[in-house]
């Protein structure tokens, strides 16, 4: 997969798996990703920790951290104004998807 097809639709795929999931890591959201799209697409933790630093400072994610096994992991959940935006980001991202599968299928004009 296009690294920037998935970098286009990195805050999206985000949004909805904490929607999804409630709260989730970082590396739990990588790892979610992998096993979804059975290893098809893999965010980087460059990627996505800017991704969801950006999120946070949006208002649209809440952090919380927890201990677990002598470590403190960060945990990300969406607030009131980040659930409202994963909808209408998930909408937007399959009506794209709609046009987009519309143009590649459209057949050539005969001259």
């Amino acid at each position: 997969m296009n690294k920037k097809l998935l970098h286009g639709t990195l805050n999206t795929i985000i949004l909805k798996l904490l929607k999804d999931n409630g709260e989730m890591y970082g590396y739990e959201i990588v790892q979610h990703v992998k096993t979804l799209t059975a290893d098809q697409l893999k965010i980087t933790e460059g990627a996505l920790y800017p991704a969801l630093h950006k999120l946070e400072g949006e208002g649209l994610l809440t952090v919380e951290y927890k201990r677990y096994q002598n470590r403190v992991r960060k945990y990300y959940r969406l607030t009131e104004s980040g659930t409202k935006e994963t909808q209408s980001q998930v909408a937007d991202l399959f009506e794209f998807m709609r046009q987009i599968q519309t143009l590649l299928e459209s057949k050539p004009k005969l001259g």
